[in-house]
Order: C-alpha cells, then structure tokens, then sequence
C-alpha cells in the first residue's frame, strides 16, 4: 500500500497540476476561477485571478502559464465537497490564456477558432517546437452535450486550427515522447 501525506487543503476544485523546479505545484481552481501555487510546506498563494473557470494548465516555451479556461461552471456543495453541475443554455464560452507567474498578468489569446466560439477549453500540452495541443469538452447541460473538439496554437497568438472534431468529451491530452502520437481521453465513452 502506498502512503500518502495530505499537504494542502481548501482548494476549489484543482486541476491541471504542474511540478515547478523549486519544489512547489501550481494548479487551477476551477470553482475558485484561480491559478495558486502550493509550497512543499503546504502554503497556498494566488498567483492569479482567472476569471471564468481555469482548467488545464502548462508551463509554455516562454515561462509563462497557459490555462484552457472553461468559461466558468456551476458547482454544488454537499458533504463538504465541491462537485460541477450542468451548464446553463447560455453559459459563458471559455478561452486560451497566458498567465505571467512573476506579475499574475492575464492574456487571453484564443477565444474562437475560425469563427467559432471555443466551447470548454480542458487540457493542454507542448510540442518540441512550442506549439500548443489542447482540448476542448464542450459544455453539458441538463437536456445536451456539445461535441469535443482538439485543436493545434501557436502560444503568440497568431494562429488556431482544429485538428479532431466531433469527439464525445475530449478531456486529457498529452504527446508521446517522440513528439510524433498525439494521445487524448474521452470523459464519455471512457477511451
């Protein structure tokens, strides 16, 4: 059995977690619309307020932090838990954006594609040569399911393109180490 040592509480529903050079993890609070950074001794400080609901995280060929942000999501609160709800028929569409780890400026870059909203921007993984692979699920509401979509960026700004369409919640993502297999997960179906 492994042992595990609990060193942060608190959190807002923490996602895309990144292990940092000196030690600490910084992570996204999705119901908190927040990036923080949580020290090996269990301090947590806010590096930034998102805005909307920041979900995947990486580390850029720049330094800076780049957060799929889902647009922002309902949560409930029960047993002391936070757990995401259905989206409502007009909920908020998300974005790209880059956060400055020494300032906690925020840039969003990407919020369509082609002129199409991006709908849930999720996870997000660099290529060898900086460009930027991320996911985006959808939203689910109480009667519908957007289709999922993956899409290629450069993390300047200057160009989006989809890349898979019509994938039933696409969620993780993350490259083989030879760059060259592309891998994401499907929330729905479960492949």
């Amino acid at each position: 059995m492994t042992d595990f040592r609990e060193i942060a509480t608190g959190l807002r529903f923490p996602e895309g977690p990144i292990a940092m050079p000196d030690g600490s993890v910084i992570l996204v609070e999705i119901a908190a619309s927040r990036l923080s950074r949580i020290l090996p001794d269990g301090t947590i400080s806010v590096v930034a307020e998102t805005s909307g609901g920041p979900n995947g995280a990486a580390i850029g060929p720049d330094g800076r932090c780049y957060v799929c942000n889902n647009g922002g999501m309902v949560f409930h609160e029960r047993n002391g838990m936070c757990f995401p709800g259905h989206a409502e028929e007009n909920a908020p569409t998300g974005w790209i954006e880059a956060v400055d780890l020494q300032t906690g400026a925020v840039e969003i870059l990407y919020r369509e594609c082609d002129g199409e909203p991006l709908r849930a921007p999720n996870d997000l993984v660099f290529d060898a040569d900086g460009g930027m692979w991320f996911t985006d699920h959808g939203k689910t509401r109480k009667n519908s399911r957007d289709k999922g979509w993956i899409y290629f960026a450069r993390p300047d700004g200057s160009m989006i393109q989809q890349v898979v369409r019509h994938l039933d919640g696409p969620n993780g993502i993350g490259l083989s180490p030879d760059g060259k297999t592309l891998y994401a997960g499907e929330t729905v179906s479960g492949r």
